[in-house]
């Protein structure tokens, strides 16, 4: 059956006590029992020839409200959707919102009608009231009936229904239940009349209508009660809007569902279905109405809008377990598996021909014509030219003289010698910071003190940048990226399809990036929403690391997509967007896409905003470039109008309403002012606070948050509170059985905190009032603000990985998994959070993004980062290592510096083992320790020039070179572990030799081409033709055999077993010191190695525990002894029993000779057997804790709060 429209009249008084006549200026239709139609059905939007309508202005004087035909869209409900407005509909969709509540649900029928009568016809088959006249029906009489059946009144009845009817946008297009509209008001109690009807139904129906009346206040007239309703109506807005700001989801809910309406029952939608049936055979001519426009409409599909919107919110999480369990998908997925659904089959761009022609000789290429050269120049002097006009009107300002700072850098130990010099540059940080905060809070053209903007170079409490002006020249904190040449500037009247490659970015998961109201375009009777961003390379991007970003503590993965290029847009397009979005917008000033040394060329990306709408096939269609800019220009006007202004104040609630529905969730700006773009949360036209007579403008309601400075995080006093809170918590944790008096003393700590931080002035939330005069619309929601934020930090991605390319080739060598290389040049210090001034990107964020965020668990930040602590230290060294090799989820080159100094210290042992065979085991240490020390590191790093590719914090303190160049000494350690990991030891031996010696070919030749060890070079093939003349050798072969290992050189396993009592020999040609010294360092890479592969979870010093808890002389000793090695040993004088230092040095001595003998996997596989299988036991017993933790963990455990005895241990 038809769906009615919705009733666009005025309210309906039924059956009323005292009846009045109401000048409602509509015409009456008769009571009386009509005749079967015998015409065609009647057009509802224009009154029927049968019908003879007088001349009259009813059209001209209907209500100012009247929403037009094609809005009459009802809004799409999803489960569990939090809405802070009275009417849940996108803005777009919103029709009045009054008339919407009042909306009578009526059975599509028609009515013949003979004679002289008339009626209204404008919007549908709306019946009005008029004086004592007494309607019947036969649609909904037993309905009626049946819902009086029930003490409750016919509202509560039916209000516990209303989630049915909003469950989804599928039931509201089912045809076997055709939705009804109910009245909203719960100032009337609505009855149903009207139709035809049986005579009992009609006697029962007035017999409830009087019980209705009897207990029913006094009739009052129809404005009182519109009235009524629309104060109300305001009072449920604001006081709902009040109450949400800040409360949690549940009780949002909870709210929702009790400012939900009636619905429908399901029974009585059977009845009406049933009504409508037997309706239908009664009439002939009905089946003979399927041209109808009416009888269509019953049967109409979804609108265009409405299929948008619900497939574009199909992930969109409302609640935290919905985002768990979105976040669970996309894991199961994986990054190749997200692309591959996110693909599209085919796209096409939205012809343009009047603003592009394509390319005679590259059709590929799309030129723009003169039309749309028209287009680009209003844009640039409607939108660009706009805010300069504005700043150039304003009376230049000089900020404050900046105080210098005397810098002082001192050793580290000497920092930490003088606490008292300490908490006064504390003092003296914090009071710097206060005056450079106070000194923007006064800038002459703020807009609000509560609002932030954002300055080149400047954080919100002083300079970004504290580098020396040597600094400055290099590194990527900088803007600086090795190898980024000059880029030769586009075509500025093309798409440049011939030097550019496309990409489509997309997010996972897509929590806080579907917002409620999207930023759609209607281009050609069809509606564009926008899905995110295209980028525009000048060079193709590999397969590169996956780039991720924790942002509201969820990590999100930045994908992109190669996809065919789009054809209708130009560079100049694009170009004036990015500045109208990044730069007038989102005054992302710092932001920057061309190469440092090049300011003339082309940026290094060019980014084109999404628009699309699905096609048939898995296809998609892009909405061309012209459109954008052209829906930008339309949507610029100005906010509230000021020849408009007296009407708006006076217009009714309801009609306001509409208009603060429009622009709620929109970015509107402010040319010139700081900042100069905001949100718009409400729109405010109270006039209670101005003085009569005066006619203010609306104010802008935006839901902020203030920095972290200015809050209780930020505070002094909170912090040190926080301080001694946390320490005496640790403390009576440590405590074996704490007293009643300290857990008191907790607890008032506690509540001290929670004091400070309900302090009106140190909250984080902040609610700035602005007036409205002077701001313009933007048509920009807060999607675009989501997606345009990530921007930044995929740049930084793509431009970081395109500088190693350069690295690469300084190495000599192509990394197969590039992640081991961003791995160790990733700095702990460093959060790849925003790409850019981070200050800048959190104004922007709070000022233009999303207002209530989905949060994810904040420990996400510190799970896989945080190390200190004893629990922590008891909770990750209590767990086993994994059953395959892991990759691990701390993301900075720590554990890869572990490994490193492993390999460098092997890789150099090794070289100077066999370029010195007589030099015995202290003058190889003493070598060693020059190469490996952090300082020759350092110059080892400089020479590879790695300060221009690590990633680091952009704080003061890498500042200083003594700081820096133990960072990168660090960072050259994991750069060899990374190249070990990669491409195996002798990749990092060649790596290592030719940094070493480079520019030196001489000396290189020498490191590199070392002879082989003495035994080797007297026997080149074998000695074991020489084990039946020595009854030693002999003896070995029964060892040989118990470990089932058989040596090409038979001595040198002579000369492991060999102790320096014994002197020299022939046969052996030395003691087993130097294989000692080779043998500890093979130990100490193999372990290494296993226990990165294989304890992912483990930081740098856990894994240092677990490595010594295995290559201690005590293990060593116990390996010994089971392998028998002591029956086997030679020593001048004998013992009756060996020391455990003894035993594990001829461990070491067999390993260093097996090594030599038959190389690293003989070794691996040895200690695969030998070794690992005892980190079970050790991780169990706790054997990694040695004495010297202990110790530590004791004192502080014994401490108190005073900081008395005993004093922590000082390790030198």
């Amino acid at each position: 059956m038809a769906n009615f429209p919705p009733n666009m009249g005025q309210p309906y008084f039924w059956g009323s006590a005292v009846s009045q006549p109401q000048n409602m200026k509509y015409y009456p239709v008769p009571q009386q029992n009509l005749p079967p139609p015998n015409f065609p059905p009647p057009n509802y939007r224009q009154p029927p020839p049968s019908y003879n309508m007088p001349v009259s202005n009813l059209y001209e004087n209907r209500p100012g409200n009247f929403a037009p035909p094609y809005n009459n869209t009802m809004g799409t409900y999803y489960q569990n959707e939090v809405q802070n407005t009275y009417y849940d509909a996108p803005y777009q969709d919103q029709t009045d919102v009054q008339y919407d509540n009042q909306n009578y649900g009526l059975c599509n029928y028609s009515q013949s009608v003979t004679g002289n009568y008339n009626s209204t016809w404008d919007d549908g088959p709306t019946y009005q009231n008029n004086g004592n006249t007494e309607w019947s029906t036969n649609t909904y009489t037993s309905d009626w009936y049946k819902s009086q059946e029930n003490r409750a009144s016919w509202y509560e009845t039916n209000k516990t229904q209303e989630d049915d009817t909003k469950a989804g946008y599928k039931r509201y297009n089912d045809p076997p239940r055709n939705r009804r509209f109910e009245s909203r008001s719960r100032d009337r109690e609505p009855s149903i009349s009207s139709s035809r009807s049986s005579n009992r139904r009609r006697s029962r129906s007035r017999e409830r209508s009087r019980e209705k009346r009897s207990s029913r206040s006094p009739y009052r007239s129809r404005h009182e009660s519109q009235r009524d309703s629309y104060s109300k109506h305001s009072r449920n807005r604001s006081t709902s809007r009040e109450r949400l700001h800040g409360e949690t989801d549940s009780e949002r809910r909870s709210l929702y569902r009790r400012s939900s309406h009636t619905a429908r029952s399901p029974r009585s939608f059977t009845n009406c279905r049933n009504a409508r049936r037997s309706r239908s055979l009664d009439r002939p001519s009905y089946k003979s109405r399927t041209a109808s426009p009416n009888r269509n409409s019953s049967k109409k599909d979804p609108t265009e809008r409405e299929l948008l919107l619900e497939k574009y919110r199909q992930g969109y999480c409302a609640t935290s377990k919905d985002m768990e369990r979105k976040m669970d998908e996309l894991s199961a997925m994986g990054t190749e598996g997200i692309m591959e659904n996110a693909r599209k089959v085919w796209t096409r761009t939205a012809p343009a021909d009047l603003y592009y022609t394509r390319d005679e000789t590259n059709p590929k290429i799309m030129n723009g014509t003169p039309k749309l050269h028209e287009l680009c120049d209003l844009f640039k002097n409607v939108l660009l030219d706009r805010a300069k006009a504005a700043r150039n009107l304003q009376t230049p300002y000089e900020p404050p003289p900046r105080k210098t700072r005397a810098r002082l850098c001192r050793h580290k130990s000497e920092a930490c010698s003088s606490s008292s010099s300490d908490s006064e540059s504390s003092m003296d940080e914090d009071d710097r910071m206060m005056e450079e905060l106070m000194a923007k809070k006064q800038h002459p053209h703020r807009l609000h003190p509560e609002m932030w903007f954002n300055d080149p170079g400047e954080m919100n409490d002083g300079p970004l940048c504290r580098c020396s002006a040597k600094s400055r020249r290099s590194g990527i904190r900088h803007g600086i990226y090795a190898g980024e040449g000059t880029i030769n500037k586009c075509d500025l009247n093309a798409n440049n399809a011939d030097k550019l490659y496309h990409y489509r970015i997309t997010i996972s998961p897509p929590t806080n990036f579907l917002t409620k109201t999207p930023t759609i375009i209607k281009h050609d009777e069809h509606e564009f929403i926008f899905e995110g961003f295209s980028m525009l390379s000048h060079f193709p991007i590999v397969k590169l690391p996956t780039c991720k970003v924790i942002r509201f503590n969820i990590e999100y993965t930045i994908l992109y997509i190669d996809e065919k290029l789009p054809e209708n847009f130009t560079i100049r397009e694009l170009d004036y967007f990015q500045t109208y979005l990044f730069q007038e917008i989102l005054e992302l000033v710092d932001f920057d896409l061309k190469a440092a040394q090049d300011r003339e060329g082309c940026g290094q990306f060019h980014f084109m905003p999404r628009f699309v709408r699905d096609l048939a096939d898995n296809g998609q269609e892009i909405l061309s470039m012209n459109e954008v800019l052209n829906y930008l220009i339309k949507s610029s006007k100005l906010l509230i109008d000021p020849n408009d202004l007296s009407r708006v104040v006076e217009m009714p609630q309801y009609e306001w309403q509409n208009i603060a529905d429009e622009v709620k969730g929109m970015i509107v700006t402010y040319p010139a002012k700081k900042p100069c773009s905001v949100r718009v949360d409400q729109l405010d036209r109270n006039q209670t606070d101005h003085s009569p007579g005066e006619i203010a403008y609306p104010e802008i309601v935006h839901f902020g948050i203030r920095p972290p400075q200015l809050s209780y995080a930020g505070n002094a006093d909170y912090q040190k509170a926080w301080r001694d809170y946390v320490k005496f918590r640790h403390l009576l944790a440590n405590m074996p059985k704490p007293s009643f008096e300290d857990k008191r003393k907790l607890e008032a700590k506690e509540n001290k905190l929670q004091e400070l931080r309900t302090q009106s002035k140190m909250k984080r939330d902040v609610t700035v009032d602005v007036s409205s005069e002077g701001f313009y619309r933007t048509g920009i929601m807060c999607d675009i603000v989501q997606h345009a934020m990530l921007i930044p930090v995929l740049v930084c991605h793509l431009r970081f990985h395109k500088s190693l390319d350069n690295l690469e080739r300084t190495l000599g060598y192509a990394f197969k998994n590039r992640y081991l290389l961003q791995l160790a040049l990733t700095h702990p210090s460093y959060r790849e959070n925003f790409g850019t001034n981070p200050d800048h990107a959190r104004n922007s964020l709070t000022n233009c993004g999303i207002r209530q965020p989905e949060y994810g668990d904040r420990r996400i930040h510190y799970m896989n980062t945080r190390k200190r602590g004893i629990n922590t230290l008891i909770n990750i060294m209590s767990r086993f290592g994994a059953r395959t090799e892991t990759e691990s989820s701390i993301a900075h080159n720590e554990r890869l510096e572990f490994l490193g100094d492993a390999v460098v210290e092997f890789l150099t042992s090794i070289h100077l083992f066999h370029m010195f065979p007589d030099l015995e085991e202290g003058g190889l240490a003493t070598y060693r320790a020059a190469i490996v020390q952090n300082q020759h590191l350092a110059v080892l790093a400089k020479k590879l020039n790695l300060e221009e590719y690590m990633l680091y914090a952009h704080g003061s303190d890498l500042c200083h070179d003594l700081e820096l160049r133990h960072a990168m000494a660090n960072c050259f350690e994991a750069l060899m572990g990374s190249l070990f990991l990669d491409g195996g030891i002798e990749v990092a031996d060649r790596v290592f030799g030719e940094t070493l010696f480079k520019d030196e070919e001489d000396l290189a030749k020498v490191w590199v081409n070392y002879p082989k060890h003495p035994l080797q070079e007297q026997e080149p093939t074998g000695d074991r033709q020489w084990i039946p003349s020595f009854e030693l050798l002999q003896k070995l072969t029964e060892f040989e055999e118990s470990i089932g290992i058989e040596f090409t050189h038979i001595r040198l396993l002579a000369r492991a077993f060999t102790d320096r009592s014994i002197g020299y020999t022939n046969l052996t040609l030395g003691s087993n010191q130097r294989l000692e010294f080779l043998g500890d360092t093979v130990l100490q890479l193999i372990v290494s190695e296993y226990l990165y592969k294989y304890f992912p979870e483990h930081h740098e010093g856990h894994l240092s525990l677990l490595r010594s808890s295995l290559v201690n002389n005590k293990t060593q000793a116990v390996v010994c002894d089971d392998l028998g090695m002591t029956q086997y040993a030679l020593y001048g004088n004998p013992k009756a029993e060996l020391k455990t230092k003894d035993r594990a040095d001829l461990l070491e001595a067999f390993l260093g000779a097996l090594y030599v003998d038959k190389g690293l996997e003989y070794c691996q596989v040895f200690c695969d057997v030998c070794f690992f299988p005892r980190l079970q036991d050790f991780i169990m017993n706790q054997d990694w804790n040695d004495p010297k933790s202990k110790l530590q963990q004791c004192c502080l455990t014994l401490r108190t709060m005073d900081g008395g005895e005993p004093d922590i241990p000082v390790y030198k």
